[in-house]
């Protein structure tokens, strides 16, 4: 299960990296013109959020399931602080996914949104690009914190 955990992180942390600094700044610079290339690139992160979703779903599985291993003491056994400090080592890596499935949801359904309305009523524009663009970038350190805590 940890062989799963590591390839279904890197696959979200690669996927984020690739359309993030590679095929959105390659649509703009091909296309030319950022009415044509917007609404591409839009599409391409409709459907990162959901393939993250997905992935985040299945991480949460597999961590659930490493944090439910041994996870209580029988009667009368002492708690090992090294068993304790993995338990916890599992939340906070389950923290981070939740953390990156949230922002994935606030960026699909909060400000994709925005910046449609931004483009069709003349309004602030910049200002919902850069905060998709932190968004991504959250989810982006959020993945990497956890595909370095599940490959360890």
């Amino acid at each position: 299960m940890q062989r799963l955990a590591v390839f279904v992180t890197a696959l979200w942390w690669g996927g984020i990296s690739a359309l993030s600094f590679v095929a959105v700044p390659t649509l703009f610079a091909s296309l030319g013109s950022p009415a044509v290339a917007g609404p591409v690139a839009a599409r391409l992160f409709s459907l990162q959020c959901w393939a993250g979703l997905g992935l985040g779903l299945v991480l949460l599985l597999i961590l659930r399931r490493q944090r439910s291993v041994g996870q209580f003491p029988l009667a009368g056994e002492a708690v090992d602080p090294t068993r304790l400090q993995a338990m916890q080592r599992v939340l906070a890596t389950m923290g981070f996914v939740l953390a990156a499935m949230l922002l994935a949801l606030l960026q699909e359904f909060g400000v994709a949104q925005k910046i449609v309305t931004a483009r069709a009523t003349g309004g602030d524009l910049r200002l919902w690009h850069s905060m998709g663009s932190v968004m991504v970038l959250g989810q982006w350190l959020c993945v990497g914190a956890v595909l370095w805590r599940v490959s360890k």
